[in-house]
C-alpha cells in the first residue's frame, strides 16, 4: 500500500471510531433506560392506532403525539371521544412516510428531555416501524418500546407482510439519517421513489 492509500486508510479508521464513538454513548443510554414511558407516539395511517393510542394515553395520564394522522376535524372529535384532554395531545403533520414519523420530531422530544417513548402502529407495520424508530430515537439516547393494533377500520388490504425490501431500504435510510441527518430518499431517482412510500 502506497502512502496515500494508507493517509486514506487511517482517515478511514479515525472518521469510522468518531462516529462509533458519537453514537455508542446515546444508544447505551437507550439501551439501559428503566424509566416508564413518558410519552405514547402514534404513527398515522389507520384510526384504530389513534383510538388505542387515546386510550392508553389517558388510562396512563401521559402526552400523546400523533404523527401523520387524520385530519384536525376528524381528530378532534376521536379525542373528544376518547375523553382525554386536549392538552395532552399534539398533532404533527409533518412526517411523510414511517422514517419521517420519527425524524421529523425526534430533536422536539430529545429537546423535551423525552426518555422513552411507547410507539403504536398496526400489526402488519410494527417491524418496520420498530427497526427505524429504534435507530432513530436510540441516537439521541431515547428508549423505544412499541405495541401493535389490529388494523380493523381502513387498512384489510394492507394487513400483509410487508416486503423485505422496504424493511431494508428503510433500514438504509434511517443509518443514513443519523449519521448524516439527509434522507437519501430526496437523492434517489425518480425511478426508485416508489420503493420508499409509506
Amino acid at each position: 500500500m502506497n502512502v496515500k492509500g494508507k493517509v486514506y486508510l487511517v482517515i478511514l479508521i479515525f472518521f469510522s471510531a468518531f462516529i462509533g464513538y458519537r453514537h455508542l454513548l446515546p444508544f447505551l443510554k437507550s439501551q439501559f433506560n428503566n424509566q416508564q414511558p413518558q410519552l405514547i407516539l402514534v404513527l398515522g395511517g389507520d384510526i384504530d392506532r389513534e383510538v388505542a393510542g387515546i386510550k392508553i394515553a389517558k388510562e396512563l395520564n401521559i402526552p400523546l403525539v400523533i404523527s401523520g394522522g387524520s385530519n384536525w376535524q376528524f381528530s378532534d372529535w376521536l379525542i373528544k371521544e376518547g375523553g382525554i384532554s386536549e392538552d395532552l395531545v399534539k398533532r404533527d403533520y409533518r412526517a411523510k412516510d414511517t422514517l419521517t414519523n420519527f425524524t421529523s420530531i425526534i430533536d422536539d422530544l430529545n429537546e423535551e428531555e423525552i426518555n422513552h417513548i411507547l410507539l403504536i402502529t398496526s400489526k402488519y407495520h410494527i417491524e418496520r416501524a420498530k427497526v427505524v424508530g429504534e435507530i432513530i430515537s436510540s441516537s439521541r439516547g431515547i428508549r423505544l418500546t412499541s405495541l401493535s393494533v389490529p388494523c380493523k377500520s381502513f387498512c384489510s388490504v394492507k394487513e400483509k407482510k410487508e416486503s423485505i425490501q422496504k424493511k431494508y431500504i428503510d433500514f438504509l435510510r434511517s443509518i443514513i439519517w443519523v449519521v448524516t441527518g439527509k434522507d437519501i430518499k430526496s437523492l434517489a431517482p425518480n425511478f426508485l421513489k416508489y420503493h420508499f412510500e409509506s
